[in-house]
């Protein structure tokens, strides 16, 4: 078994079908309101400049949600998807010139011969429509199955794109460096592998590795104080991790896990190999961590600094407090749901996705 890591207790809180309901937190008193319904499995989010949010449901489709709530049709244009268990339309992040250049980037899980994998691409959105969608990257080898597949998406300031994957539910892949398969990807705003990533510094590796030995990625940040892509990923059987990702490290996965196979075997802990990297903190039991942001926002000033971590087993935030290159939780804010991504909104207050058939999106803000 497992050592436990910090868990802090919290009271349960079900998220009641009234409005409004308000919670206790390290804050204050928080109120919880329904921003939006009706989307099917919710996936990524962000902001456009008016407001409205970019949403995207696992099944295939993206939408706009306006700032009263209201959910527009999918958009067209958007690429054909394997939306087939965790697969399907993933992430989605605004360009960084947008006001200029109208770009909105996606990741998908990519149907094609032998199966699927992560792919990332990009096209301008006008009115209902991504127009010009092009296939930015698209990994290689597609293999069967719907596991893991990783998908968020980050910007660095130097305009540098970070796309997480995952290991596809095959483990061992994550420590080939011929593909990129348990790898995090890094691209130059050309979307070409950047010319200083560690794949390009071995040879017969795929030159778009930045990083490996990754499960399944499912939350990216990045982390302005330490300006450092910052991820998370779900462990195998408990062991979730939070992760400071530096170039050409190797994160252990398969080799090593603080959780263990379903089946019950155990996999030796990070620590018994350190000339492999350990997470800056772990979750046992299980947080299934998915969607994160760094709160930089004025609506809570007792959050700002902490990362904001969305829980599908938890059913709510878990909030995390960093330190150099460790963290520590400090807070869970249980909003009895499957949270699948979160964004800080412009007002500095909080939305949460929920992930579920008939899903939706959440906001948090101070009560009084």
């Amino acid at each position: 078994m497992k050592a436990f890591a910090v868990v802090l207790s919290a009271a349960i809180f079900a998220l009641p079908a009234a409005a409004q309901p308000v919670i206790g937190t390290d804050a204050g008193s928080v109120r919880v309101d329904t921003f939006a319904t009706g989307l099917e499995h919710p996936w990524g989010v962000d902001v456009l400049p008016n407001g409205a949010l970019i949403v995207t449901e696992r099944p295939g489709r993206v939408r706009i949600v306006q700032p009263d709530g209201s959910v527009g049709p999918p958009l067209a244009g958007v690429p054909d998807v394997a939306a087939n268990n965790q697969g399907g339309m993933l992430d989605v992040k605004l360009d960084p010139a947008f006001s200029e250049n109208g770009f909105v980037w996606l990741s998908y899980a990519e149907p094609g011969p032998g199966g699927a994998s992560t792919a990332l691409g990009r096209g301008q959105l006008s009115g209902d429509a991504i127009e010009g969608f092009e296939v930015v990257y698209s990994q290689t080898p597609k293999v069967g199955g719907g596991r893991h597949f990783g998908g968020r998406i980050v910007f660095s300031p130097n305009g540098d794109i970070y796309l997480s994957t995952g290991d596809r539910g095959r483990k061992s892949p994550s420590q080939d460096l011929s593909n990129s398969i348990g790898a995090v990807v890094r691209l130059t705003a050309d979307g070409v592998p950047a010319p200083d990533n560690y794949g390009q510094s071995v040879s017969g590796a795929a030159p778009e590795i930045f990083s490996y030995g990754h499960r399944n990625a499912l939350g990216a940040i990045w982390h302005p104080e330490r300006n450092a892509l910052w991820i998370h990923e779900m462990g195998p059987r408990h062991g979730d991790e939070l992760h400071e990702v530096v170039a050409g490290e190797n994160y252990g996965w398969p080799l090593v896990s603080w959780g263990d196979n379903y089946s019950g075997i155990p996999i030796p802990d990070p620590d018994t190999r350190p000339d492999l990297r350990d997470s800056a903190t772990y979750w046992v039991p299980s947080i299934a961590p998915s969607g994160m942001a760094y709160y930089d926002g004025d609506a809570f000033p007792e959050w700002r600094g902490s990362l904001l971590i969305g829980g599908l087993r938890a059913r709510g935030i878990v909030r995390v407090d960093t330190n150099g290159q460790s963290a520590r939780e400090v807070e869970r804010i249980d909003l009895g749901a499957r949270i699948r991504d979160i964004e800080i909104y412009r007002d500095g207050s909080v939305l949460a996705l929920i992930d579920a058939p008939n899903g939706g999106i959440i906001q948090l803000r101070p009560a009084d």
